[in-house]
Parts: C-alpha cells; structure tokens; sequence
C-alpha cells in the first residue's frame, strides 16, 4: 500500500474488511474468510462486540481457562483465566491445590481510594493562590454534586482535595489533587467527569477572585484526569505454614526449599533485571483474571509498575521470610478494579466469569485478583528452585508447536511418547517430526 485511506471510519464493515483484503494480501478472498471465520453467528451478539471499539472488522479469541481450588479467606473459588500463554493456567492451578491444604491464602483490602488531579498553571504569588484555594475549596466540592449524588448514595464520592505546589518542577505548575471512593466501580468516567467540572468552577472563581491580578484571574487548566497510580488502593494477599508443611513429591527437603526461596524472592527484590521477569510472572496471573472480569488490564499494569519503583529502583511485589519455623510469602499490590459498568454489564463471558466467582463486590475481586498473581509467582519460583522453569512450561508449549506443524493423531502420540523421557525443545520437537515424516 502506498497511499494514505480517507474516510476509512465512514465506510461499511464490509468495506474496510474489502479494502484490507486488497491492499494488504496476496490472496484477498482467504483473507476475507478468515476474518468473518471468527464472526460469531449470533447477529446481536456480533453487533455489540463490534461496537466496544472503532473499526471493528472481526474478533480476535483469547483462551478463557479455569484454576480451581483456590482457598481464599476460607472460601473456595474456581478462577476464570483469560491468557494466551501456556502453563499460567497449570500453574495457578496447581498452586491453589498445593496452598488449599495448607491453609489456603488469606486477603485483606487495606483501602480503596482512587486519585485523578487539575493540572493547571499560575502565575502568581503561591500565599495568595493557596488562600484563594481554601476559601472556595468547599464550593469547588459542592459544584459536582450533580454528579457525585448517585455515588453518594452507596457510600462513595470525592474524598479529600487539595492543593498542591510543583513549580520546584516546572515552573508555573500546580495541582489540584483528588482522592475518591467509588465502591464497586472502576469509577474512571466518574472520576473524569467530576475532575472536569472542579476544573471549570477552578477556572470560575479564579476570574472572581477581586484579590487576583489579571494574570493570576487568567489562569490556565492544562489537562484533567484521573490517576491509573493508585497507591492507596492496596490489597495484601499471602501463605504461610510450617516450613515442614511445604515437604511434597518434589520438595523432599522442605527447609532447603524454604531457603532456597528466599534468596530467590531476595533477589528480585535487590536485582531490576531479574525483579522484571519476576513480577511479570505475577501479572501473568493479574492480568488474566483482570482480562475474564472486564477490567482494564494496562491501566493495572501501569500502576502496579508504578508502585513497583516507588522506592526509587524497580524491585520485587512479593516478599518472603522464615521466622521460628514458619515460612510467609506476600505481597502488597494497587488494584483499581470494578464488577459493575463498563464491560461488566455488556460482555457476556464477563457477567459469566463474575458468576463463577460468585458475583463479588470490588473489594472481593480485588483479593481474588492479588492471590492469582502470588500463586502463579508462587508456582514460578517453586519451579526455578527445584526442576527449573522450562520442564512443566515445555510440556504445555509442545502442543503449540504440534498445532503449528498440524500432526495427526498417530504423530502426536509417537511424540508425546519419545518426549516423555527426552528433553522438550522446540529444535527437538521439530527434528523429531521431521524425522518422523521421512
């Protein structure tokens, strides 16, 4: 293609799927019928799937799995997981049953407060801007009560706003700074749309403020938003047991597991090299019940990254020790999640994965979310301090590259057979069928 598309969005499904097809493939009418291979037949169903985003042309599928046996705050709970890659599901799986009968995980929601901010400019005296702010702070406040009553109602809204000063910065810089509570929504439009009006009253009193100059009357909001940095809305999920208590078939020496561990989990926290494939291993798990809940999954990344540096190096989420005996693995991590609006209430395999889960509140997510992601670091590090991580990853992955090489029955057999007792690798898997093919 060497020319740009006008009106692209105005044409037809039909049109920019005939449109891709012939400026973008070789063979356009088997590009056209894999794309409408994934429509699903249901005509309303495909309809509302088309319009969550712009430009839509078909579906894109994502695996939905289940974990089971997850114990969590003496409940059991089967966890929907939505994720392409293989052996998260295993893992998680297998963590839950391993921690089920000892104890299970314990949750706890330390709070929930969410942060969106005014970013505007001043140029003026700061004494006299901050005088101004606390003389219309409460009318600043009153100005969204159109929109805050309905959230007032189940006991959330605006719950602190000040003034904050970061000419040190940028010069000319300040902010008004938000916190809010809005129970079990994820609240972005809320927060958004309260942010916006305390910009516009911001505006208002500034230009009927008599002790303001013209300048400091004129000052200019630069943008409102909310804050996917959420350091106060934390959730802490953890295991613990006798250090005896860990022994199973491939920990035969539980205190030399235990040990082992802890360094591991140490060195994440000390190495930013190693602390970044280590919380990945987390957000495996995170994102994969964020995904099935209809949560938003980068906004999560983001902050839990975020948190992840906040003291000044990136280091590990989750923590370990020994102490007389007992073994103890946590984490604290932000989560900013909703169970109502948004795809919540529209996706069908979303209202279906939050009745499997029980139809939780916010919070409820918000710990079964946290003890997903600590039991597939769990799972991560129990295998690199015994077999290593690629015996149980490899088993998974062979079905992958047996799909990539479409063999038959026969052929899978006879692989699975051989690699049974061989190392898997993907040259090995592929010589192997090459082999088996002369």
């Amino acid at each position: 293609m060497n020319n740009a598309v006008a009106g692209f969005s105005k044409l037809s499904k039909e049109e920019k799927i005939n449109w891709i097809a012939n400026e973008y493939f070789s063979n356009p009418n088997e590009a056209i019928t894999t794309i409408k291979q994934y429509w699903n037949t249901d005509v309303k169903l495909q309809q509302l799937h088309d319009e969550f985003i712009e430009n839509t042309i078909t579906n894109f599928y994502l695996p939905m799995g289940i974990a089971p046996n997850f114990l969590i705050n003496g409940k059991y709970y089967a966890v929907p997981m939505v994720i392409e890659e293989s052996s998260v599901v295993a893992a998680a799986a297998k963590s839950a049953k391993f921690w089920s009968t000892r104890g299970g995980f314990k949750a706890t929601v330390l709070n929930t407060q969410k942060i969106g901010q005014v970013h505007f400019l001043f140029q003026g005296d700061t004494a006299k801007l901050q005088t101004f702010f606390d003389t219309v702070k409460a009318t600043l406040i009153d100005s969204t009560e159109s929109i805050t009553k309905n959230m007032q109602k189940r006991g959330g809204g605006i719950l602190g706003l000040g003034l904050r000063n970061k000419t040190a910065e940028l010069a000319h810089y300040y902010q008004l700074h938000a916190t809010f509570e809005t129970k079990d929504s994820m609240g972005a439009n809320f927060i958004n749309s309260c942010l916006e009006q305390l910009a516009k009253s911001l505006k208002e009193a500034a230009q009927n403020y008599a002790a303001f100059n013209e300048a400091e009357k004129n000052l200019t909001v630069v943008m409102s938003i909310l804050s996917n940095y959420v350091p106060n809305c934390i959730v802490r999920a953890e295991v613990s047991c006798k250090v005896e208590d860990l022994a199973e078939k491939k920990i035969e020496n539980p205190k030399e597991f235990a040990d082992k561990f802890v360094q591991a989990v140490r060195i994440a926290e000390i190495e930013p090299f190693r602390a970044v494939t280590h919380n990945k291993g987390i957000m495996n798990g995170v994102d994969a019940v964020v995904l099935a809940t209809g949560n938003d999954f980068r906004a999560v990344e983001a902050g839990v990254h975020a948190y992840a540096s906040r003291n000044g190096q990136y280091a590990s989420l989750s923590h370990a020790k020994i102490e007389n005996g007992i073994f103890t693995f946590w984490m604290e991590i932000p989560l900013a999640l909703g169970t109502v609006g948004g795809l919540t209430s529209l996706h069908p395999l979303v209202k279906m994965a939050l009745e499997i889960l029980g139809k939780p509140s916010a919070p409820e997510l918000m710990q079964i979310v946290a003890v997903t992601g600590l039991a597939q670091n769990f799972a991560a590090l129990r295998s690199l301090t015994t077999t290593g991580i690629q015996e149980g990853h490899m088993k998974m992955h062979i079905n992958n590259i047996l799909n990539q090489f479409q063999t038959t029955p026969e052929e899978r057999n006879k692989i699975k057979a051989h690699f049974e007792n061989n190392t898997i690798s993907h040259a090995a898997v592929v010589s192997f069928i090459e082999n088996l093919r002369k």
